[in-house]
């Protein structure tokens, strides 16, 4: 019987996977398709923005340059000084300027070589989570559909065809149409969708005819990038045509003429695919030993290129929590904060992409309202608020605590030794970080040095701080004055990390 079994070997199972392998859990993965390698993964269809959040915890986890070089990132900026970003995207297909960007307005932004997003591919982002997990002892296995569970007091067992898997816990990491969501009874609610999308690769007969980039038009919007015959629609049909049915070249043809307003030709369609904005979430994210992460959890439309970096999140947050639960030393309730830190993180996602769909419909009211959007988003006030809500700066869970770092993702601090925080967490365990100068925190630290690392020393930008707990997931747990007091630090690691192990 394994710890864990994690149903989807996607980014998000992925990562999971080498969170919980990371903190010495046995877990095995099932995925249901036979072969890694997938056009729907490799560029341009797989294509992919990680937000500087989801960036970050490559970085933290030693991944940031093996992600780097698979994605063909050779220039990424260093680590010395906080520039603006070169590429904040878009809001509802209107791209935003990203030197209007006011880098002094951003929560607690420090110099780190993980600033930025990047963009990637799914292949390239799961080439390097694979290699990893591998290295961890993550068992794989291909071309395995679950078709039933069933849960006990102690352990599920996992039904695929002939074949049964017993683990202690399962985690749904297996998509929008997720079986395990399905399987174990979640309530998955939420709006129906306005528009069917398309992603098209094709051969363009006159493609001079169709504009570069995002162009929004009267009858819906269309997206031509660089990468020739690669194109994306939006047909305001109220989802009327989705998944169930196949896209004839001769449909998206004419769905690409009603929204461009050309007489543009597709003369040949390699690939094609549709999706839609409809925006669903279960109402919780576990029940029982089941629990779900990623778009098992939550589906919207892709607009703004959410999806990934808030599964990547769900992981994060559910990793060390889950193996400490598995390890026995989980404080009471622990595992319960997954659903009520990543829910509300979930259903703003949700409300996002909801927003840039109704400013998308081809109605005089919204584009009345897309007037009005570009305007604000042509000051650096709304730059910089659109790019911190999609960078992930925004995020801050309510940890109980008046301070406001507190509940945040730590900046990347660091000692005058030239120490940061990032080098700290390759290993998985929590950080705490002491730069007083009595070092009170020392010996009180040690008791949980199997869960959290200490480090102490004057830092080069310490935010005015005397000591931060930083949790494994990077999330500033609590922080403490010039003179931190030792008694609450305790409490706070007690409370995160359980009692010591002493």
């Amino acid at each position: 019987m394994h710890d864990v079994v994690i149903v989807g070997g996607g980014p998000v199972g992925l990562v999971l996977a080498c969170e919980l392998g990371l903190a010495g859990c046995s877990v095995l993965v099932l995925e249901r398709e036979p072969e890694p390698r997938s056009p729907w993964k490799a560029n341009p269809l797989g294509m992919r923005g990680l937000s500087a959040a989801s960036v970050e915890a490559f970085y933290r986890r030693g991944m940031l340059h093996p992600l780097l070089k698979a994605s063909g990132v050779d220039d990424y900026p260093g680590a010395d000084e906080p520039a603006p970003p070169r590429g904040v995207g878009h809001f509802a297909g209107m791209m935003l300027d990203p030197a209007k960007v006011d880098v002094a307005a951003l929560p607690f932004r420090l110099p780190s070589p993980a600033m930025e997003g990047v963009m990637t591919t799914l292949e390239a982002v799961e080439t390097v989570l694979s290699e990893r997990a591998s290295e961890l002892g993550v068992e794989v296995r291909r071309g395995v559909t679950v078709s039933d569970i069933a849960q006990g007091a102690e352990s599920v067992v996992l039904q695929a065809g002939e074949h049964e898997y017993m683990a202690r816990w399962v985690v749904g990491c297996d998509g929008g149409r997720s079986a395990v969501r399905r399987l174990a009874g979640f309530d998955f609610v939420g709006t129906e969708p306005q528009f069917t999308g398309y992603v098209v690769l094709a051969t363009i007969a006159d493609p001079g005819k169709l504009r570069p980039g995002f162009t929004l038009t009267p009858t819906g919007m269309y997206l031509r990038t660089p990468t020739e015959g690669h194109i994306g629609m939006l047909d305001f049909d109220g989802g009327a045509f989705d998944r169930s049915q196949r896209p004839t070249r001769e449909h998206l043809q004419a769905v690409l003429r009603r929204v461009s307003g050309t007489d543009v030709t597709l003369s040949d369609v390699q690939l094609a695919s549709s999706f839609t904005d409809r925006a669903m979430q279960t109402t919780t994210y576990r029940q029982g030993r089941v629990l779900l992460a990623g778009d098992a959890a939550h589906i919207h439309s892709p607009l703004g290129a959410q999806g990934l970096n808030l599964g990547i999140g769900d992981a994060m947050n559910l990793g060390w929590k889950l193996a400490a639960t598995v390890h026995g030393y989980a404080p009471d309730g622990l595992l319960d904060t997954y659903t009520r830190e990543r829910h509300p993180i979930g259903a703003r996602v949700l409300a996002w992409t909801r927003a840039q769909a109704a400013v998308m419909r081809p109605d005089p009211h919204a584009q009345a309202i897309q007037g009005l959007i570009r305007d604000l988003i042509g000051t650096g006030d709304g730059t910089t608020y659109v790019f911190d809500r999609t960078s992930g700066s925004s995020i801050r869970y309510d940890l109980g605590s008046e301070r406001p770092l507190v509940g945040r993702n730590a900046p990347d601090l660091r000692l005058e030794d030239g120490t940061r925080l990032g080098d700290l967490m390759q290993d998985g365990r929590g950080v705490a970080l002491d730069f007083s100068v009595d070092r009170c925190l020392h010996s009180s630290a040690m008791g949980w040095a199997s869960r959290m690392r200490y480090a102490a020393g004057p830092a080069t930008n310490d935010l005015g701080l005397g000591a931060v707990l930083v949790r494994p997931d990077g999330i500033v747990a609590w922080a403490g004055d010039r003179d931190p007091d030792r008694e609450a630090f305790e409490r706070a690691v007690g409370h995160w990390f359980g009692s010591p192990a002493i």
